[in-house]
């Protein structure tokens, strides 16, 4: 059938998705990642010297990792192939590989190989496509929502370049969105849809920076819409039902999760209570196990609190046994107590910073003795043979301390590795201990 411009519109055109109707096809529809398609970007100076160069785009989903590989492609005028991470493997690789082959040789075209979800092909998978990278026969382009550096091994990323795409603005997602119910052709404009400004922005703010989402949702309240004097309209009733159950963005697994526990842990260490509780619920709300988060809270408490004010480990056990017992909801309110009381709290690093070196210290110097005072002497024999001997006991010692005595291996001068802060109860350990490194001092120096 035609539409009403006079353009074929085909039965596979019906049943496509909007979103893939409507992929942009010329780097000027191309909408937002204007940090890569600027004027003086890299990638976008090669596309117009028409120099094409294989590259990983790495970004969060709908942001346009695979509509860009296409426009590449068909900017550069060269054949584009795909593949998905998921559903292929090395004969498929081949296969794509031989058919590359075959139109440089005979054509003269070069071609793109476009690999989505390329993080979930193993090593050898990916070592695959190496030598044919390297000698032209292909150029790849890799997509993946995961960190390059953990998911791709270094012999591949040696040879692409790594493109960072980011989250789509609200007003990037609402162009899309303006595009889609104005065109008659691809989109839905022949449908001649009544949707209000506001609740476009609603729609696109919904998306969380995925046009292609802010599109399934569009195209789901066009079919809920209903029909009023020859219009479908879509209203806030209307986008509200059709995202109910929207997705929050929260890999379970992925980047998305260590990104929101970092910011967590460090709206913590900033001594940060709103931004805290803020990341909390973001990751409560996305399906993140609280116990997780309370198991983070223990370690939090010992790294960036310590002895600044070790009630923070009590404050993170009773959390962790509270949600234990009472499960959730009740039980992620004591989460949250602990949460805004370490991010309160003094802090201090200090004894994390002195058991890190000490374990550099005693690695670096080996299995050095342990003096013969320090060692025990459960038996005659050891006792003759002089363990123990020279030990001071502390308890028998004025206030409890021996002053000058030293701990070291004898092969080994004395370190300082911990320094308290002048933060909470540290000040006074740090007091205490200025104390007693003076009569030690002292001690030796008599």
């Amino acid at each position: 059938m035609t539409t009403e411009t006079g353009q074929l519109f085909t039965v596979d055109d019906a049943v496509r998705p909007l979103a893939d109707r409507l992929r942009p096809e010329a780097l000027a529809d191309f909408v937002g990642q204007s940090h890569l398609l600027g004027s003086d970007s890299t990638l976008r100076q090669a596309l117009q010297r028409n120099r094409l160069h294989s590259m990983v785009f790495w970004g969060p989903p709908g942001t346009g990792k695979t509509t860009l590989a296409r426009m590449i492609a068909s900017h550069c005028d060269a054949h584009f192939m795909s593949l998905s991470a998921v559903l292929s493997g090395v004969r498929d690789i081949r296969e794509r590989v031989v058919e590359a082959r075959e139109r440089l040789d005979t054509q003269g075209q070069r071609s793109v190989l476009f690999v989505d979800e390329v993080h979930r092909f193993n090593k050898a998978q990916q070592d695959a496509f190496l030598p044919h990278i390297e000698d032209g026969t292909l150029y790849f382009v890799g997509a993946t929502t995961e960190n390059p550096s953990f998911e791709l091994n270094n012999a591949l990323l040696s040879r692409v370049r790594v493109y960072v795409l980011k989250h789509l603005e609200n007003a990037d997602i609402r162009a899309v969105i303006d595009r889609a119910l104005e065109d008659r052709l691809k989109g839905l404009g022949a449908l001649d849809i009544d949707m209000a400004e506001e609740y476009r922005d609603l729609l696109a703010a919904t998306a969380n920076g995925d046009a292609r989402h802010a599109l399934v949702l569009l195209e789901l309240a066009s079919d809920c819409a209903r029909r009023t004097q020859g219009r479908l309209i879509i209203d806030e009733s209307v986008i509200r039902e059709v995202t109910r159950d929207s997705f929050r963005q929260f890999d379970k697994g992925g980047d998305m999760f260590y990104d929101q526990i970092s910011a967590l842990h460090k709206s913590m260490r900033g001594s940060d209570p709103d931004a805290a509780l803020y990341w909390y619920c973001r990751m409560l709300d996305g399906g993140c196990d609280p116990v997780y988060i309370a198991r983070r809270l223990l370690r939090f408490a010992s790294e960036d609190i310590g002895n600044a004010d070790p009630r923070a480990f009590q404050h993170a056990l009773y959390a962790w046994d509270s949600y234990a017992r009472l499960g959730s909801p009740e039980g992620e309110l004591a989460i949250a107590h602990a949460i805004v009381f370490m991010s309160c709290a003094a802090k201090s690093n200090a004894v994390y910073t002195a058991f890190k070196a000490a374990m550099s210290y005693a690695k670096e110097h080996g299995n050095q003795p342990v003096p013969m005072s320090l060692r025990n002497a459960p038996t005659r024999l050891m006792n003759e043979l002089g363990h123990g001997e020279g030990y001071r006991y502390a308890h028998d010692e004025v206030d409890g301390f021996a002053a000058g005595a030293d701990y070291f291996p004898d092969t080994l001068e004395a370190v300082r590795f911990y320094e308290p802060v002048e933060r909470g109860l540290e000040i006074r350990i740090g007091e205490r201990l200025r104390e007693l490194r003076r009569r030690n001092q002292q001690s030796s120096a008599g």
